[in-house]
C-alpha cells in the first residue's frame, strides 16, 4: 500500500497539480476554469491516437453492421453467445474496443486527481507548498469562472453538462432512426440524471472537464458522421 500511496502522491497528483498551476500562470490569463479547459484539451490531445482508434472501429462496424446483424439472429436465443461471437467476429477485423477503454480509463483518473487537487481548497498551504522549486508559487489562484467558482459546487453547470449527456443520447438514436425500447427510454433518463446528481455534489471544475471533454469527443464524432455520409454516397451508385 506504501508504493501505491507513493505513485500516487508522486507520479500522479503532485505532477497534475503543478501542470494545472502552470497552465494557470502562463496561458489561462489567470483564470483556474480556463486552465482546466487547458488541461482537458491537451490530455484529449494526448489521448487522440486511442480516440481515432476508436471512431475507425465505429466506421469497420458501421460498414459490417450487415454481418453482425446476421450474427445477432443467428445467436437471438442466446445473448451470451451472440455478445462472444460480436466480439470475435470484429477482433478479426482488427477492432481495438480497448482503445475505448484506456482513454476513458485516463479520463476519469484524472477526474478522481483533480477532486484531489480541489477538495478542501485549492488556495491552502498544503496545497501550494507542493508546487516544484521552478514553479512561481502564486499568493491566490482565482478560481472565478464565468457565473460560479469552479472550487466550489454549482448546481447550473451540473445541469448543463448532465444536459449535453442526454441531447447526445438523443441524437444517437436519431442516428441509427430507430425507436428505443423501454430499458433504453429509462437509460435515456437515469444516466444524465445521475451524472447530475453526482456533480451537484462535486466542485464545478469536474463539470468544465466532463463538458470539454464531451465537446471534443463530439467534433470527433462530426468527422465520423461526415466520413458516414460519403460511404453512403459511394455505395448508391454502385447499387444502382
Amino acid at each position: 500500500m506504501e508504493i501505491l500511496s507513493l505513485i500516487w502522491e508522486q507520479y500522479l497528483y503532485i505532477p497534475l497539480f503543478n501542470l494545472l498551476v502552470w497552465i494557470y500562470l502562463n496561458y489561462s490569463n489567470f483564470n483556474l476554469g480556463v486552465a482546466v479547459i487547458i488541461l482537458t484539451l491537451a490530455l484529449r490531445f494526448v489521448l487522440l491516437p486511442f480516440t481515432l482508434l476508436t471512431e475507425r472501429g465505429k466506421l469497420i462496424s458501421y460498414r459490417l453492421r450487415k454481418d453482425i446483424a446476421d450474427i445477432k439472429k443467428d445467436y437471438s436465443d442466446d445473448p451470451i453467445k451472440q455478445k462472444i461471437e460480436i466480439r470475435r467476429f470484429l477482433k478479426t477485423k482488427k477492432i481495438r474496443p480497448w482503445a475505448k477503454a484506456i482513454s476513458l480509463a485516463v479520463q476519469a483518473l484524472t477526474i478522481v486527481l483533480l477532486y484531489r487537487v480541489f477538495i478542501g481548497g485549492i488556495n491552502t498551504e498544503e496545497k501550494l507548498h507542493l508546487l516544484y522549486p521552478n514553479i512561481f508559487r502564486p499568493d491566490f489562484i482565482n478560481t472565478n469562472f464565468l457565473w460560479f467558482d469552479i472550487g466550489q459546487r454549482d448546481l447550473t453547470i451540473a445541469a448543463v453538462a448532465a444536459g449535453y449527456i442526454f441531447a447526445q443520447i438523443l441524437i444517437k438514436v436519431w442516428d441509427h432512426r430507430r425507436q428505443m425500447n423501454n430499458r433504453e427510454q429509462i437509460y435515456s433518463l437515469l444516466f444524465p440524471a445521475t451524472i447530475f446528481l453526482i456533480l451537484a455534489i462535486l466542485p464545478a471544475a469536474k463539470s468544465i472537464f466532463i463538458l470539454t471533454s464531451l465537446v471534443f469527443s463530439s467534433i470527433i464524432s462530426v468527422f465520423t458522421a461526415l466520413i458516414k455520409i460519403s460511404i453512403e454516397r459511394a455505395k448508391k451508385p454502385a447499387q444502382e
